[in-house]
């Protein structure tokens, strides 16, 4: 197996994150051989998503402390006289204190087994890839290209050439054509990979080579078209939720698609601008985050965001909406009215917005739900930075800022692997790497060892923040995230749309606790089984993750399948089954913070806190512009009418090419610009 691969390569990335796995696409894309492995045998890492049995499995993996020892050294041998090893780690430290809960009807649970799915296939799958039938229906979605059209009246999104929008009303300004939400098409000029050559990212089968994704199942349900919106939620409440069972959520285990990391896309964000430019937004699909509540004296309240919801708000006074437009148009232009904001720029938001004479409830939908900042941390600054990028996010997409993809946020790390494989990069799962080796004299890394024994040279190496060894963190200080994910039987905020997708900001529960940020995504996200919810709990971790998420979910559900009685009980979502973990924060974290590091080695961290993924793109980007200053990082793929071939550089074998039609094409191409040429010397 480990002969197949080459021993000589450009780059050579470890761990298959978003930000490693945007640096391995760029490397690729620029003309570098690119190797890229990871020991798991799904990929994503911290970032992936897995089907209902595949998170239980990788339950049990963390909740079991063995440590795994050095199966064979025989790699030492492998290092010279004049060089040293540097062993990478082969546990995942990233995450701990895992508690997972059922509140759900077990009784027929045992012996249920996930309906379609192949003993045969790995345990651990990626989002969708376990015994998915490849023949499913794709999903219509919108595309993230950069062709304009223009938008249905009363969509929030203008078409062009249309007059300038008043401030806070989420449409687009003059002129401004907007990209589509991705397709999953092929990008254009690049060529798929054959199955089995081991360039083939999602799904990857063992060993060195790679197999092709898996087609999707599919509810039926669409995404968001560019242009379409949903429609507006009444306050109408739907009927009963039906009853689910655990044995349901255990047969029907592949409809669900469990996010370890919790992330929305800024419509305005760095990875959607990355995605369009890159012309990955192809790969992937999308749905509109249709709303954004509030939870206040008790309870969950929907945020009017736009012109349009301010104005249709049935919980503000007249006085209350035009305070609201008031102070979002001076946030969206904050820069050009010093005068209004200088003498409390020592003091903190919360109490900034105190001075502007809003309402108790304004001041809270502001501070929690628009800017969603810390009402004691933040200052008069940040938080009109934050409001002001939430105000420039709406109506790019919806009707609010954000975007989710279809399938989970595991899709987006497989996205940049299959471009990278489009371009030449080689793609092994299940390949743990035992060692980087250094060169004592130059101090730079050589190559690494893997576990067949066989050493791979590069120039340069990117490696995954988990698979460094303790001695090389010692001066690291990390942070911790507390998740928790729930599944539950009915929405937050039951609408006459049942079809949802909604954030919640949790101000915090006591002094000294954070706040919480909730997504709850539905069906039609294709993340979780119908008549059911998929809610993400996240936060900066103080104690353990139950300890910090836990007084919220009592707040907002229904914990206990028993107690039926009490009426405000029966208005709470019941949860069918949580799990509470904590993971590592290594973001932020200097490279000169790490013990002995080669120059030539990047580090690579797992998710951070925040809501977005402005930090993984930044990251990927300064890693590959330190690699190859003056490169331009993701440009989009050529269209084939764009590859011009040079004839002298083709073999005898292929001149036969220059009758294609695409010669052709180049020669009438020719011919026409010397007709021109001609005719404007006759002018002359």
């Amino acid at each position: 197996m480990a002969d197949n691969l080459p021993s000589e390569f450009d780059v050579v990335v470890v761990g298959t994150g978003l930000p490693e796995s945007i640096v391995a696409a760029a490397c690729a894309r620029s003309g570098q051989r690119v190797l890229h492995v990871d020991s798991r045998n799904y990929y994503g890492g911290n970032w992936a998503s897995f089907s209902f049995s595949g998170l239980l499995s990788w339950i049990k993996e963390n909740q079991q402390e063995t440590d795994l020892g050095d199966e064979c050294e025989d790699w030492r041998k492998l290092i010279l006289e004049d060089e040293e090893a540097i062993p990478l780690s082969r546990k995942d430290r990233t995450i701990q204190h895992v508690e997972d809960f059922c509140f759900g009807d077990q009784d027929s649970a045992e012996g249920v087994e996930e309906a379609g799915a192949l003993p045969k296939l790995p345990v651990f799958a990626a989002s969708g890839a376990q015994g998915v039938s490849p023949g499913c229906p794709a999903v219509e979605s919108p595309c993230l290209d950069s062709e304009s059209r223009e938008a249905e009246p009363g969509t929030g999104l203008e078409p062009a050439g249309a007059t300038e929008p008043e401030p806070g009303t989420g449409t687009e300004p003059a002129g401004a054509t907007e990209p589509e939400l991705g397709t999953g098409l092929e990008p254009a000029g690049a060529t798929e990979p054959e199955p089995g050559t081991g360039t083939e990212p999602a799904g990857a089968t063992e060993g060195n080579g790679a197999g092709a994704t898996p087609g999707r199942e599919t509810s039926g349900e669409s995404s968001l078209q560019l242009g379409q919106t949903e429609a507006a939620p009444s306050d109408t409440p739907t009927q009963a939720p039906k009853k689910v069972t655990y044995s349901q959520i255990v047969r029907e285990g592949r409809r669900f698609n469990i996010d370890l990391v919790s992330k929305l896309l800024y419509s305005r964000g760095l990875l959607i601008d990355l995605l369009i430019k890159s012309n990955v937004s192809r790969y992937a699909e999308f749905k509109n985050a249709t709303r954004v509540l509030a939870f206040r004296e008790g309870r969950v309240e929907q945020v009017p965001c736009s012109r349009a919801d301010v104005f249709n708000s049935k919980q503000l006074t007249m006085v209350e909406k035009r305070m609201l437009m008031k102070f979002l148009t001076f946030c969206l232009d904050y820069e050009q009215h010093p005068e209004e904001y200088q003498e409390h720029e020592g003091s903190t938001f919360a109490q900034f917005l105190q001075t502007r004479k809003l309402t108790p409830s304004l001041q809270h939908f502001i501070l929690h739900s628009i800017a969603m900042v810390s009402e004691t941390q933040c200052r008069t600054l940040e938080g009109l930075q934050a409001t002001k990028k939430f105000l420039q996010c709406l109506g790019r997409y919806g009707n609010t800022p954000f975007l989710f993809p279809l399938y989970g946020q595991g899709e987006i790390p497989q996205c940049f692997c299959r471009l990278c494989a489009v371009f030449g990069g080689i793609y092994c799962l299940r390949h743990p790497v035992r060692c980087l080796v250094v060169d004592r004299a130059s101090g730079r890394c050589k190559a690494i060892v893997d576990h067949f024994g066989q050493r791979i040279s590069a120039n340069y190496f990117i490696v995954e923040d988990s698979y460094l060894p303790e001695g090389t963190c010692t001066n690291v200080c990390y942070r911790q995230i507390s998740r928790a994910v729930l599944i539950t039987d009915q929405s937050l905020l039951n609408t006459d749309s049942e079809q949802q997708v909604s954030l919640l900001a949790v101000p915090p529960v006591a002094l000294g606790r954070p706040a919480v940020c909730a997504v709850e995504l539905c069906s039609s996200t294709m993340t979780c089984m119908k008549d059911t919810y998929l809610v993400h709990l996240t936060c900066p971790s103080t104690q353990t993750a139950r300890e910090d998420l836990e007084p919220v979910v009592q707040k907002l559900f229904n914990l206990n399948a028993e107690k039926e009685t009490e009426n405000e009980e029966l208005e709470k979502p019941r949860v069918l089954w949580a799990v509470y973990f904590n993971m590592r924060d290594s973001s932020g974290v200097e490279k000169n913070s790490y013990n002995g590091l080669p120059s030539n080695v990047y580090v690579c961290s797992g998710p951070d806190s925040a809501l977005g993924n402005d930090c993984a793109v930044k990251q990927a980007e300064t890693i590959f512009q330190e690699m190859f200053p003056g490169e331009e990082f993701c440009p989009a793929p050529p269209n084939p009418e764009d590859i011009i071939y040079d004839e002298n550089e083709m073999d005898p074998e292929e001149s036969g090419l220059s009758n294609s039609a695409e010669a052709k094409t180049e020669s009438s191409a020719e011919e026409r610009s010397s007709g021109e040429d001609a005719a404007v010397t006759k002018e002359e």
